[in-house]
């Protein structure tokens, strides 16, 4: 018979600790939050302290990943929120934070395709001064990114090295450029005052902070195609100290260069060109010219990053039978999720239409809102990931590793992130830039809990219709043995 040429695995050990870095790092996508996501929240929410805000989510997500990583060692799969939770709190709340992870990670993507179609337009129009709509960039960057998906993973951990290194090189550069040459304010620190944490403005400052950090926790979503759990914890680390290092200080130094108080009006002036409308009065034109290059191919990074995390969420939602069969196989020749990879090209392509068809504003509605619902989400599975760790624990592994990695630190995690979650829904409104008493700004989170109930609802069917895949919930790669061991029960 020839060799099959579909797989129920992912390739195992190809991606050390450099490659999970560059696909973390990537998906957090520095010069994307930076340029964009930071200026953005400047300018909707109106709010000067997001730079302080990074500092404190930095702070909250270090401890997190204590806990985070040390269960890791006892996870490997590639639906990490998912198959942490079955494990921790149980197989119908897995079952409902893989359909949560599943949706956020899906909206996530979908916000940063928008963002590298407006991206791509401006920079082709500042070079050339062709008017060129910004869904055919889109469109391509999406077929760009499915060609990608099918390939083996290490190949595409070297992609995400190059575009990496590059714009954390000229972010590095900027923020020198503007901290040598302040506006008439001086080198001040107003916006890293933790005392802003103490207003009324401390939820919107750290949820457009915790939106930057999105992608820090895709480490676990690796981890059976890394060399060694160990590969896993590093990573994890020196990911969240690079992001959380780098956001700080270069959302601080765009203050400096604007003055704290003017930076909600610069932003609110020159948008997303912000960044390079400040390194353009500093800097050579050829270097900004690079710079709002790399801007796009950052966007680009954090497409095929989050791409590859919502592929593997397929993979591993159907590999265990709680999502359709196909989902969960790979290619033999290049071990990648292709199911998984396909559906996620299709989820972006469709909602690229959408937004084409009913003329929202790719910026406002598909970049920016789509970033902070997506973040919303992922903050809801965090914070129920520092629960189910400390009930992981509880449980199965009591006396392992010491307290404080297994039950103080991701207790205490669990505290400020169910904090951080409670102030950002009480102020999602301002997030999102709208009118008090806008339904939007309750409807949007409201769908997270319709989600939610729909998967505990499946979960419970599975539980009683279909046993063997309820079995296999939260089992990673084992659930395979379960499989063949049910089937060879059928047979009998």
């Amino acid at each position: 018979m020839p060799p099959s040429k579909v797989s129920t695995s992912l390739a195992g050990a190809r991606l050390g600790v450099t490659s999970i870095v560059f696909f973390t790092v990537a998906a957090a996508a520095p010069e994307t939050v930076v340029g964009g996501g930071a200026v953005s929240g400047f300018a909707v929410s109106g709010i000067s302290g997001i730079p302080i805000g990074y500092l404190a989510i930095a702070v909250v997500l270090g401890l997190f990943a204590v806990g985070y990583v040390t269960m890791a060692r006892h996870v490997e799969n590639a639906g990490a929120f998912y198959a942490y939770i079955a494990k921790g709190l149980g197989k119908v709340s897995g079952t409902a934070a893989g359909g949560l992870a599943l949706v956020s990670y899906n909206v996530l993507e979908v916000s940063l395709v928008g963002g590298f179609g407006v991206g791509a337009s401006d920079f082709v129009r500042q070079l050339s001064g062709a008017d060129i709509p910004w869904w055919l960039f889109a469109g391509a960057g999406v077929l760009a990114i499915a060609v990608l998906g099918g390939l083996r993973i290490d190949v595409n951990g070297k992609v995400l090295g190059v575009l990496l290194a590059a714009e954390i090189a000229v972010l590095v550069l900027f923020d020198l450029a503007f901290v040598s040459s302040p506006s008439p304010q001086g080198i001040v620190l107003t916006t890293l005052n933790p005392a802003q944490l103490a207003t009324g403005a401390a939820g919107v400052i750290l949820v457009i902070a915790f939106t930057g950090f999105i992608g820090f926790e895709n480490s676990t979503v690796l981890a059976e195609e890394a060399r060694d759990p160990r590969t896993v914890v590093y990573a994890t680390y020196i990911s969240l100290a690079v992001i959380g290092g780098l956001y700080s200080v270069s959302t601080w130094a765009m203050t400096v260069a604007t003055g704290p108080s003017q930076i909600v009006d610069q932003a609110r002036a020159h948008s997303t060109e912000l960044m390079f409308v400040l390194a353009g009065e500093r800097l050579p034109g050829l270097l900004v010219t690079i710079g709002s290059a790399l801007y796009v191919t950052s966007l680009f990074a954090g497409m095929l990053s989050f791409h590859h995390v919502c592929a593997r969420y397929f993979f591993a939602l159907g590999r265990e039978g709680v999502g359709p069969r196909w989902w969960g196989t790979t290619s033999a020749r290049t071990g990648a999720p292709v199911p998984g990879s396909l559906s996620q090209t299709a989820v972006s392509a469709v909602v690229v239409l959408a937004v084409v068809v009913t003329g929202l504003d790719p910026i406002t509605h598909l970049f920016y809102w789509c970033a902070s619902i997506g973040a919303l989400g992922v903050l809801v599975l965090v914070t129920f990931t520092s629960v189910a760790v400390v009930g992981y624990f509880l449980r199965a592994e009591p006396n392992a590793h010491g307290r404080w990695k297994t039950l103080v630190a991701p207790a205490v995690a669990a505290v400020a992130l169910g904090a951080v979650l409670v102030l950002t829904l009480l102020s999602f409104g301002t997030v999102l830039g709208v009118e008090e008493g806008d339904p939007v700004a309750w409807a949007l989170p409201l769908a997270y809990l319709v989600v939610v109930v729909a998967g505990l609802g499946w979960g419970l069917v599975l539980r009683r219709n279909r046993p063997d895949a309820y079995a296999r919930i939260g089992m990673g790669a084992r659930s395979a043995t379960v499989r063949v061991e049910q089937e060879a029960v059928d047979v009998r």
